[in-house]
């Protein structure tokens, strides 16, 4: 039984790089779904449809535990699938989002006022926005929407990326911290911290790991249930020149593979 990863393209192989390295032990699958890719402009019903037959087919791989690395996956999708589908169709699998762990990392240290930088899914949801309100209901919070950036990752075109960084740097000058609200953003933290030298950039790369081990270590059930054979398999929808580039500069001794059946 496998720990999997979801996004919607390649950015969660940042978080599963972090996995790895904090947790090797485990069995690893990854599944991108880079065929719908951006999710980040479709519609709600179309993000909700695509991640529930990413679910199933990550179940269908025996996944006991799955992180939806996918920002605007969670926003959308995360309180569906744990309330309605998984007590119907797999109720011995747990499913988890990053928002609530990111958000508690970025409203630590008396924060004033937090920045959000996403997908215009993500911002147009206001889920960090709630999440951020639960922990402190005086939080300044400012949100943006960078849908160029997720195109230039995933097309490895970071002097474009770098460039729509910098765009987007002045309105978070004056923030305490910054969420990066994509899996695809830790590809570019260092932009944003040398744009923003004062302000806190809060990576998910840097936090999901150890948020990671304590739900296992307070979850003995699913802990023991994992197997143990240090196996790690990446697999997409659609493999494309580009995609397979982004896979090989993070995970140059695994390759990527197109899912079978998809």
């Amino acid at each position: 039984m496998k720990i999997g990863v979801f996004d919607s393209g390649l950015g969660g192989l940042v978080i599963t790089r972090a996995f790895i390295r904090a947790l090797p032990e485990y069995d690893y699958l990854y599944f991108g779904d880079s065929r719908h890719l951006p999710y980040g402009e479709k519609t709600s019903g179309r993000i909700l449809s695509y991640t529930l037959s990413a679910m199933r087919y990550m179940i269908s791989r025996d996944c006991r535990l799955i992180i939806i690395a996918c920002n605007t996956a969670t926003s959308i999708a995360l309180r569906y699938i744990q309330q309605r589908f998984l007590p119907c169709e797999a109720p011995g699998v747990k499913v988890l989002g990053v928002v609530i762990p990111t958000a508690e990392v970025a409203a630590a240290d008396n924060a004033e006022k937090v920045g959000v930088v996403a997908t215009t899914a993500t911002v147009r949801s206001h889920i960090y926005r709630a999440e951020l309100c639960k922990l402190n209901p005086r939080l300044g919070i400012t949100e943006l929407a960078a849908p160029a950036l997720v195109p230039a990752i995933e097309n490895n075109d970071f002097v474009r990326a770098e460039e729509e960084v910098r765009r987007l740097a002045p309105s978070f000058a004056g923030c305490d911290s910054l969420i990066l609200g994509c899996t695809h953003y830790p590809l570019v933290k260092d932009f944003f911290r040398a744009a923003l030298p004062s302000v806190k950039v809060v990576s998910q790369d840097e936090l999901m790991a150890e948020k990671l081990a304590d739900y296992l270590h307070r979850h003995g059930e699913i802990e023991t249930a994992l197997t143990r054979g240090g196996s790690r398999r990446f697999e997409v929808s659609s493999l494309n020149r580009r995609a397979a580039e982004v896979a090989a500069r993070l995970f140059p001794e695994i390759p990527i593979q197109k899912a079978a059946g998809l």
